[in-house]
């Protein structure tokens, strides 16, 4: 290796931690070893038994001190003689949480004021051969957030302490109405010691696809020193490492290489569901005046064209205009989820965790993953596996629900964040927009539009950066909607609709009035696995039950105990055991968000009648055990929602609405009357071909089980659409003449099936609320659960309609579960995949099961 070579040596080894002041802790003075690098206080402090686990109990209120005290790490470390002759040494600091003095060997070599920032310091004239002492010393970020807001004034915010809204750091760490108060310290990303002569300081990958698929590549980058470099080589690889193209170049003076390729030349990347993920290597190595090596970068790239397309609605009636996802010329239905990040401490997600997590979401059929503004621009690796998977991703720039003041310092600081982060994660071709916020505009309206200093960052600042350092699209907010219109307007850009839940409280049987043009947030609670309340209840058996107080701890939204029994009690008989709500609240969860999907997806109805373009569920994940809108708990247990959501985001599917219609033959008489009922069914197409497909349409009486009626019907799903298929009265429901008559308990099924019979999709209809249905007894329902001999295929099948299955075994170790809310009816059995039964009973929780 040559002396003037680029060498980055982590130093993540000898670290110690100890509180120097604040707080009302005992470790000050006390240096104790960490356990891991990079790292946070509280990680340290649990894996050394000092504290806790805050995730337990109430014991998150007994932690609250360390985000309150002043804390300080050192490390010693030798440099060699190579690198103390080298041209520059630079300590490179790539994430410090977040208010930090560094002092090398007694001297201050850097201030750090931002969590998000990396930072590089000088450390040459500093260093010495023998061990060098480097000591990072943190501040308080929640003192310091108060004291900024004494200075600079009081804003308003939703969540947390407002004092957050003066820090640029992760802001869900002040509490949040699904996490809690954990204001975390320390280094949280890695620390190395770079030696270099010139070291290349700004590789911009840059690709333009045409419509005709013609892909134009620009290649830029910058060196330092850059006197010592004499040729560059830049190189385009592919997936097995072969160069599909080579330029040699000089580089002093701006290096700037433009490729061409025609269409077909090079394979473009697809989304999830629509083609390949193929990614491309570019490399560039520099090359002194002897030909030796002195620095070399690389960056995976994928060629996309990708597209927001806001545009007129073809119909009349359809006011505003479409919010959608084009990429390769194809318009894409996202399907898919918000994610918060994945732990309260964010040094304990490895890589795998990421993995676990992201595959989950492919596993739902999930195409597009929003990262919220609330958090982090996460790390290096959640995109790779992103653009590895062919996930979309909708990425906030890093404030959220508050009115942000707009100071000198603070527009500063954020001018540095924006194009860092811009810089960061540009060449990723999942990422398709940047949006500038979560919901501050929003939050200014919902506040009788109070002052918003902060539209100098969201309209001036960020879309600079995004503008100046990459070609991704750029949305003000997240909800925005532009065109003179509120920001949460229902027929422009994206909408948060919290009307189910939130705001007016709606059924959640009305998401089609509630569609919106993109809808980026709804949700709806649930209990997590009983075995994650098991966790947080600890050894504590007296506080297992719904309405305790370590249960209400672990549910950080407000009123969420009236919201969860209004929809409760409006549409289920249930219990009050902790197991019967964990199966009560899972299921409601289940048939809430599974209809949004299935009623938005039915208004993809091809190009100009894109009236609802995509739907994310808020959210996928959580960052410690809860109650939450999460449709997968925090130790990646899946609630049943998820597989729900999965069977609505599968290439095809089927839908059913049912409505009743009230007419009056007489307009002078109120007491005579008629009453319908009425279905509609539609499927949904989401690859590029029309599919010929059988429709079977079953009916079955909950009260009368030798009455059915069966139906069958060819049709053609529509590519990328969906299609209507058939209308008509609910059958074997008569027309009732008072309001007194109630309907019968008519269940409708209706099936898909391909050429060979087998069944591509299925719905089952069940009338509404449940709360009103006598259900068969269940001695007469002839449920079968049948594990076969491998052990891990467990085949339903019953003799009369059931509604909400939801397997599980006994015992502390979990199985996986290929399905789960399955509805069952006669002569559709269904096969679910479940991994680690191990010889255990599979049991059936199930609406009319007798437990309530």
């Amino acid at each position: 290796m040559s002396e003037n070579a680029s060498v980055v040596r982590l130093l993540h080894e000898n670290w110690l931690f100890t509180q120097i002041g604040g707080g009302d802790g005992t470790l000050k003075d006390e240096w104790l070893p960490t356990t891991s690098f990079p790292t946070s206080v509280h990680v340290e402090l649990l894996k050394a038994k000092r504290i806790p686990d805050p995730f337990i109990g109430l014991h998150e209120w007994d932690v609250q001190w360390i985000g309150e005290a002043e804390w300080a790490f050192k490390t010693t470390f030798a440099v060699t003689e190579m690198e103390l002759a080298a041209e520059n040494v630079d300590l490179v600091f790539d994430g410090l949480d977040t208010f930090a003095s560094v002092a090398l060997n007694g001297q201050t070599i850097l201030q750090t004021q931002n969590q998000f920032v990396s930072y590089r310091a000088s450390a040459k004239s500093f260093l010495k051969r023998s061990d060098n002492e480097l000591v990072i010393t943190f501040a308080s970020a929640f003192t310091k957030g108060r004291d900024l807001e004494h200075e600079y004034g009081k804003m308003q915010l939703w969540n947390g302490d407002s004092g957050r809204l003066h820090v640029r750091k992760a802001q869900y760490t002040w509490g949040w109405d699904w996490g809690p108060v954990l204001v975390t310290v320390g280094p949280w990303k890695p620390i190395s010691l770079h030696t270099y002569a010139s070291t290349i300081t700004d590789l911009r990958v840059s690709s333009d696809v045409a419509e005709d698929h013609t892909v134009t590549v620009d290649i830029t980058f910058s060196v330092s020193s850059p006197a010592h470099v004499v040729t560059s080589v830049v190189s385009i690889l592919g997936a097995d490492g072969t160069a599909i193209c080579s330029e040699n170049m000089a580089s002093i003076g701006g290096p700037n290489i433009r490729l061409t390729f025609p269409p077909g030349e090079v394979c473009l990347w697809y989304p999830i569901g629509y083609g390949k993920q193929t990614m491309y290597t570019v490399k560039v190595v520099t090359y002194d005046q002897s030909g030796k090596q002195l620095d070399e970068k690389k960056q995976q790239v994928g060629f996309r064209r990708a597209r927001v397309v806001e545009e007129k609605l073809s119909e009349d009636g359809h006011d505003g205009l479409t919010f959608l996802f084009e990429v390769n010329n194809v318009r894409i239905f996202c399907g898919g989820s918000n994610w918060i990040p994945a732990d309260s401490f964010l040094t304990t997600v490895t890589p795998e965790r990421y993995r676990a997590w992201l595959e989950l979401l492919v596993k739902g059929n999930q195409n597009m993953v929003r990262v919220w503004g609330g958090g982090i621009y996460e790390n290096d690796v959640f995109y790779d596996i992103c653009d590895e998977l062919g996930i979309l991703v909708w990425q906030d720039f890093m404030f959220g629900c508050g009115q942000y003041p707009a100071y000198d310092a603070l527009l500063k600081n954020v001018e540095v964040e924006a194009e860092q982060a811009v810089k960061r994660l540009r060449h990723h071709p999942s990422i398709v927009i940047f949006a500038g916020n979560n919901e501050d505009y929003m939050f200014s309206e919902m506040n009788g539009n109070i002052p918003l200093p902060a539209k100098v960052i969201y309209e001036e600042i960020l879309p600079n950066a995004v503008a100046k350092f990459s070609n991704v699209h750029y949305h003000r907010s997240s909800p925005y909607s532009g065109n003179g219109k509120t920001s949460n307007d229902v027929q422009y850009g994206d909408t948060h609709q919290w009307n189910v839940w939130h705001g007016t409280q709606e059924p959640w049987h009305n998401w089609d009035k509630l569609a919106a043009r993109f809808c980026s947030e709804f949700g709806m609670q649930a209990y997590p696995n009983i075995r994650t309340v098991d966790y947080w209840t600890g050894s504590d058996k007296a506080e297992r039950y719904p309405q305790s107080r370590t249960t209400i701890n672990h549910d950080k939204a407000e009123g969420s105990e009236r919201r969860l029994e209004l929809y409760l009690m409006e549409n289920f008989k249930h219990a009050f055991d902790m197991e019967s709500y964990v199966y009560y609240t899972q299921i409601m969860q289940a048939e809430t968000l599974s209809a949004a999907y299935r009623l938005w997806r039915r208004n993809w109805k091809g190009k100009g009648k894109e009236y609802t373009a995509g739907a994310l569920v808020w959210q996928i994940n959580d960052c410690w055990p809860c109650t939450s809108w999460a449709i997968v708990d925090y130790f990646l247990r899946p609630k049943p929602a998820f597989f729900s959501i999965a069977r609505e985001l599968a290439r095809f599917t089927i839908g059913i609405a049912r409505t009743e219609q009230t007419m009056y033959p007489d307009r002078r008489r109120a007491a005579l009357l008629e009453v319908r009922s009425k279905l509609g069914i539609w499927g949904t197409n989401s690859t590029l071909s029309d599919k010929n497909v059988v429709l079977l349409l079953q009916a079955f009486n909950l009260n009368d089980p030798e009455w059915k009626y069966e139906e069958k019907k060819n049709a053609v799903l529509e590519a990328n659409k969906s299609t209507e298929l058939w209308e008509g009265d609910v059958p074997g429901q008569e027309v009732r003449a008072k309001k007194s008559e109630a309907p019968k308990p008519i269940v409708v099924s209706a099936r898909l099936l391909d050429a060979d019979g087998s069944v591509l999709a299925r719905y089952s209809n069940w009338p509404e609320p449940f709360k009103y249905i006598h259900f068969p007894p269940v001695e007469e329902l002839g449920l079968s659960i049948t594990v076969a001999e491998d052990g891990a295929s467990v085949e339903l099948s019953t003799k009369r309609p059931i509604k909400g299955i939801i397997l599980e075994v006994d015992g502390s170790e979990d199985v996986k579960w290929s399905d789960q809310a399955i509805d069952l009816v006669p002569g559709d059995n269904q096969v679910v995949r479940a991994e680690g039964i191990k010889g255990r009973v599979v049991k059936a929780r199930f609406l009319g099961d007798g437990t309530a």
